[in-house]
């Protein structure tokens, strides 16, 4: 469910606390994660200007942590200030969504492929939880819990490859590039399907077949650059 204006009369739905990529974090971080993932759900929509106090009731917290968490995400780019009204969401070109597609593609397919040859299958096994809630959340609809497990599940695979930075130049791309389209590929039927296909990477990784790895990583990324070109104008 996309989230409203703030001048809409209808009552946003609360927005929780993730901690996204198994890693540790502060509180202000973790409101940072689940802007974050309310970003790229859609539910925080491009153009759109929301206020901290606004935010906060959604979150339960104060209006501090959630002001330094926009804080932070203006520095990456997601939102920007708008002087006495709050920050506004960025919004991102069809030529930035290609870029950053390129980008993650060069990133992530001869990475996740690698770890067919190299990875433990016990920490391969320890990321199905993560994929089975992937495809659980596709079943219920349920956007943000999507993209957290999805988060969790692609920045946990990708530090299995042990480059920190690498995963945190994946966290920036997921953010800046934001799943605009997923609420019509839930509508269609097709999350599903999408969501299935973590667990036929994770199959595919733990039988050391690089090309099925290589085949599925390439089809999910499609995947990904079509939910932005299904998004609505």
């Amino acid at each position: 469910m996309a989230a409203l204006p703030e001048s809409s009369s209808q009552q946003p739905a609360p927005l929780s606390l993730p901690v996204l990529g198994g890693r540790p974090s502060s509180y202000r971080e973790r409101v940072a994660d689940a802007l974050r993932a309310a970003l790229i759900a859609g539910e925080l929509r491009p153009g759109e200007v929301y206020s901290a106090p606004a935010l906060a009731t959604r979150f339960g917290v104060s209006a501090t942590p959630v002001r330094e968490a926009m804080l932070d995400l203006a520095k990456e780019g997601l939102v920007h200030a708008v002087p006495n009204k709050g920050f506004r969401v960025t919004e991102v070109s069809d030529r930035q969504l290609d870029e950053y597609t390129h980008v993650r593609a060069l990133i992530e397919i001869p990475t996740v492929v690698a770890l067919a040859r190299t990875a433990d299958p016990v920490s391969l096994e320890a990321l199905r939880p993560a994929a089975r809630e992937i495809v659980t959340a596709a079943v219920a609809g349920d956007l943000i819990a999507y993209v957290e497990a999805d988060t969790r599940f692609h920045l946990g695979l990708l530090a299995l490859a042990g480059n920190t930075h690498l995963v945190e130049v994946v966290r920036g791309l997921r953010g800046r590039a934001r799943l605009y389209g997923l609420t019509a590929l839930a509508a269609s039927g097709r999350l599903l399907s999408s969501a299935e296909e973590h667990l036929e990477l994770l199959d595919a990784l733990l039988a050391r077949d690089e090309r099925a790895v290589h085949e599925v990583m390439t089809r999910h990324l499609g995947h990904v650059r079509h939910l932005w070109a299904s998004a609505p104008e």
